[in-house]
């Protein structure tokens, strides 16, 4: 009895999940999905590389790179 009770325990959660899966019938709601998912991905993405960026940046050094001038600077003639 108790292999019985096991099994059913088991099959009402896989056709429950089954059941979802018949709801993605046309091609279009596979493909709005798969743009959705890879919306969120590339989300996750760019919020991941951001705080890489922050927390590299904090930590690497205190002082901001120096600029050079570059190019000639234009004095004015005095007659």
């Amino acid at each position: 009895m108790e292999h019985k009770d096991l099994q059913q325990e088991l099959e009402d959660p896989f056709s429950h999940v089954l059941s979802r899966l018949q709801s993605f019938q046309s091609d279009w709601d596979i493909v709005s999905f798969a743009v959705f998912f890879i919306f969120i991905g590339m989300v996750l993405l760019l919020l991941t590389l951001v705080l890489i960026r922050c927390c590299c940046c904090c930590c690497c050094g205190d002082e901001k790179p120096r600029r050079r001038k570059v190019g000639i600077e234009n004095m004015a003639l005095e007659p």
